[in-house]
């Protein structure tokens, strides 16, 4: 009764949403979804929960490994459901020790990004270990470039750390070229250690071309460096503590080229309708 329950609240949302492109608010998009998201039901059934990502009107998608199929077996997969890979997570390791292995897979999969979401680190990520990842992000980037496609990293929390009159991520930002690597904010990446999402945008401008939509649970503490909190904190965009339509005006001034939603939740089918009818109407 509960999955009876669900397709048919699932079923009304999508009457109502149509196709995550028909915003009738301030917002406008592109909207995908990260694909890990559904981590979940890829591990029981590919076909089928690329299926139901396409019926919930999503066409761009960014991805987090294939699922154990081969990169051009997962993009014929992509294709059969009208999804349009633009970007994609690969493991920091990859990046740094066979970026040419990285960029072929990623050629395949017809992304325009290729990025990580976590740089492995000792202790603290501090500034030592913050020049090497900006070296390898260089060089990454700089063969990426010759395949037509851009290397990013995705800020993950820990990288707020303070340092000089800023932070490590500013020192990153400071290292990298801006014609080879561009970075994706993800909100809740940014609010959970502290830090204001619309300074950031106001800061940085274009070096933000992509965009993790997520919210986090109200009453959470934030200010922790960790890059890490439960998965029960993600809640549906809009019911968090997230200021949107600030976000989203900021956001859309900077330039951001592409905006998916990740919600690492346990209830996450629940939830994406929820935040698609967010992202639907809210305005500023």
């Amino acid at each position: 009764m509960k999955y009876i329950a669900l397709s048919l609240a699932m079923s009304a949302a999508l009457l109502d949403l149509q196709t995550v492109s028909a915003f009738a608010g301030s917002y406008k998009g592109p909207t995908g979804l990260q694909l890990y998201s559904l981590r979940a039901d890829f591990a029981n059934d590919v076909p089928g929960t690329l299926k139901f990502a396409s019926e919930l009107g999503f066409r761009e998608v960014e991805l987090a490994g294939t699922y154990k199929l081969k990169p051009d077996e997962f993009k014929k997969l992509l294709d059969a459901n009208k999804l349009k890979p633009v970007a994609g997570h690969f493991p920091y390791n990859q990046l740094r020790d066979d970026p040419e292995g990285v960029a072929k897979d990623a050629k395949a999969l017809g992304l325009k990004y290729v990025g990580c979401a976590w740089i492995p680190h000792k202790g603290n990520f501090d500034e030592a270990q913050c020049r090497a990842a900006a070296e390898v992000f260089n060089k990454a980037g700089a063969v990426f470039a010759k395949h037509g496609m851009k290397c990013f990293y995705h800020v993950h929390g820990y990288e707020f750390r303070p340092l000089g009159d800023g932070t490590v991520f500013d020192l990153l930002m400071a290292q990298t070229n801006p014609k080879l690597v561009t970075f994706e904010m993800d909100i809740l990446w940014v609010v959970f250690p502290g830090q204001c999402p619309v300074k950031l945008f106001e800061k940085y401008g274009k070096r933000w071309e992509l965009v993790h939509l997520k919210d986090l649970k109200k009453g959470v503490k934030t200010g922790e460096h960790t890059g890490h909190t439960d998965v029960t904190n993600d809640v549906a965009i809009g019911s968090g503590q997230m200021d949107y339509p600030a976000i989203f005006k900021a956001a859309q001034k900077a330039g951001v080229k592409y905006y998916f939603i990740e919600d690492e939740s346990p209830t996450v089918r629940e939830q994406l309708p929820q935040s698609l009818k967010f992202l639907k109407q809210v305005k500023w």
